[in-house]
């Protein structure tokens, strides 16, 4: 193998005499993008398992049950809350059932988690940065956007069949079941409605987290983050500082999102689903399970961004 095709193919030949020949690996050998998916998978486990029920929760407020609708009303409330919600839900379904949807949940976001940081190292090394080099404010959102983009788009089959799980409307078998009986009743548009909505919640979301974590963390002093200890915390608590930010501003969206994916018959299209919304419910329809979602989208994002800043300097990303 010429010393040319040993670079090609990952590898540094130490060009010493021939008893002392080396092999030495380079810093291509290990694949960088590949480290960063698999860092991000793992992160993303984590984090969607522990936060499945708030997810729940939350698409439950955005599309309540006539059962629970009757129990809130016996309450004196016109609308029922997230601690109804949350309590009916035990009580029908027992503890287990606010990880309804868990299957399509890992099946979408745990990939989903790994596209995104292994797309977003990419593109940061398209633009000559290392991951410790800091971004500005719009390099981080574009990269955000971007990055979240192009997993939507490769996941969007499993965000329909993962919120129709969590309503409790449809009664899929698994997950198998579910792809076939939405392509056999509604087609491709089945598995890909509310692709609009999707990208219009998760791409700015991803962007203005990103640009508000870069930004927030960036103000932290250098020597702050020294140990891993304080490092940790600091990457968690500007995590929750961006995914607050980042959640209120894209909510609505996201109300939009499981409306058209719930009932695609019924809103076939962005402006039929906003229409519905603010004749139904006004303004304070679209902030619909902002609570739960805020909790979920924070914490979750919060505790992937930490994990995988972790698991990144362990494994010496760069």
């Amino acid at each position: 193998m010429s010393q040319l095709d040993a670079y090609a193919n990952g590898w540094a030949i130490d060009t010493t005499p021939p008893g002392d020949l080396k092999v030495q690996h380079s810093d291509n050998d290990y694949h960088p993008v590949f480290k960063a998916f698999l860092a991000g998978s793992f992160s993303g486990t984590f984090s969607t398992i522990l936060f499945q029920p708030l997810d729940l929760v939350k698409t439950r407020l955005q599309n309540p049950s006539q059962n629970v609708v009757a129990a809130a009303a016996v309450n004196g409330r016109i609308q029922p809350g997230m601690i109804t919600i949350f309590t009916n839900i035990i009580r029908q379904e027992q503890i287990i059932g606010l990880w309804r949807g868990m299957v399509p949940s890992i099946a979408r976001c745990v990939p989903g988690v790994g596209l995104y940081f292994s797309s977003l190292h990419w593109l940061k090394a398209k633009l000559g940065k290392t991951r410790n080099q800091d971004l500005g404010p719009l390099e981080a959102v574009t990269l955000g956007v971007v990055a979240r983009s192009m997993s939507g788009v490769a996941l969007i089959p499993m965000t329909v069949i993962k919120t129709r799980y969590e309503s409790g409307v449809y009664k899929y078998n698994s997950l198998g079941g579910a792809l076939k009986a939405i392509y056999k009743a509604e087609g491709i548009r089945g598995l890909s409605c509310g692709l609009g909505p999707t990208l219009a919640r998760d791409a700015p979301f991803s962007g203005l987290y990103l640009m508000f974590y870069t930004q927030t963390k960036q103000a932290v002093p250098k020597e702050w983050l020294q140990t891993p200890t304080a490092a940790s915390l600091i990457h968690f608590s500007c995590g929750v500082v961006a995914g607050i930010a980042a959640s209120l501003a894209t909510n609505p969206a996201d109300v939009l999102k499981t409306k058209m994916q719930l009932y695609p018959d019924k809103f076939p299209n962005t402006f039929s689903a906003a229409l519905y919304v603010h004749q139904t419910y006004g303004i304070k329809g679209y902030f619909k399970g902002a609570v739960p979602r805020m909790l979920r989208r924070t914490l979750m994002a919060a505790m992937a961004w930490t994990v995988f800043e972790e698991i990144t300097r362990t494994i010496g990303l760069k």
